[in-house]
């Protein structure tokens, strides 16, 4: 099995740390985790009256096993160029990208925060792939604009468990669990997933443990936001976002502001999602994370074309567009793989 730790700001897969020795223009590399958010890997509709614009444009239908299987196929060739780790999340993310509403049903909780077999069975095979190629999930449970699925405050509380307690009794050992993507979206309805009482879920995920496991827990905020002292103090690791910040110096200083926050200590600060590319360029938001120890996250979102982006369904997970391209050889040559 595969076995993610954290020994102060670094990361350890299987008791080795990350990219061991390595630096790359004189920044630090050892350590980092850099990864890629991915979160369409698992996604499914369940509504019918939606479910038709994820249509593959081959054969005029959205297939969620396709989906997945083909997401499977690639990712060793993204491990190849030294991603470590992907984001995936049990209600996804927007399929448009960025959207107001969200009438689509992409949800592996039901309404009381049980699992759903067909959604839980996807993730087990991401996870189960993920193992195999020595990489990491950072685990989302859930998503502004589908948490409203689930009933009440009880269901919300009841599904963390459930995912806890499936990943450890699965034996999974190379789980991140980030308990919802940007606590700090006006979006979510139930109290307990917004900034003020995130603290509770990721306290009650931390008390879940098995033959002595527990699983490392932290959460995300929305683009060019710094951590609030609650989610510092009882977090794993720390997420940030960098969508909405073009400038890259604002990502360095985001990094530094993060550790400014009372209660930090020594702990790995991660970007998992950013939407700012210009990868060909001496300066930009990867380099930007990196230079100051934050491993970052690229977040392609695309534009709901079939040939364009990760986010939006039909996904073509291959390195099949320029800015793809451009991420991954970046990714290459910084870790030298």
């Amino acid at each position: 099995m595969t076995h993610v730790t954290i020994n102060g700001e670094q990361f350890y897969i299987d008791g080795e740390v990350t990219y061991p020795g390595r630096s790359w223009r004189g920044h630090k590399i050892e350590g980092l985790l850099m990864n890629s958010r991915m979160i369409q890997a698992t996604f499914d509709d369940e509504n019918p009256e939606t479910r038709s614009r994820w249509a593959y444009p081959d054969t005029g239908k959205w297939d969620a096993e396709r989906n997945v299987q083909e997401f499977l196929a690639m990712l060793p060739v993204y491990n190849e160029h030294g991603l470590l780790a992907v984001t995936v999340n049990f209600q996804g993310g927007s399929p448009e990208g960025y959207s107001k509403g969200q009438p689509w049903s992409n949800t592996g909780l039901d309404a009381v925060g049980d699992l759903k077999p067909d959604y839980l069975d996807r993730m087990r095979r991401v996870l189960d792939r993920l193992d195999e190629l020595g990489m990491v999930a950072i685990l989302g449970i859930y998503y502004f604009g589908q948490d409203e699925r689930l009933n009440d405050e009880a269901a919300v509380i009841r599904g963390v468990e459930n995912v806890v307690n499936w990943v450890l009794d699965q034996g999974y050992e190379h789980v991140l669990l980030e308990v919802n993507n940007e606590c700090n979206v006006k979006k979510y309805e139930h109290e307990i997933l917004q900034p003020h009482r995130i603290h509770e879920l990721i306290e009650r995920a931390k008390e879940i443990t098995k033959d002595g496991r527990r699983l490392l827990v932290g959460t995300s905020y929305g683009g060019n936001f710094v951590p609030l002292e609650n989610v510092v103090r009882t977090s794993d690791f720390l997420l940030l976002h960098g969508n909405g910040v073009s400038d890259p110096n604002r990502i360095a200083e985001m990094v530094e502001q993060t550790r400014q926050v009372p209660g930090y200590r020594p702990m790995p600060i991660l970007f998992n999602e950013d939407d700012h590319f210009h990868f060909e360029e001496d300066w930009n938001n990867f380099i930007a994370a990196v230079s100051h120890y934050a491993s970052w996250g690229y977040f392609d979102p695309g534009q709901n074309d079939y040939e364009d982006g990760y986010q939006c369904p039909p996904v073509n997970w291959g390195l099949n567009t320029e800015r793809k391209r451009g991420f991954f050889q970046l990714l290459k040559e910084m870790t030298g793989y």
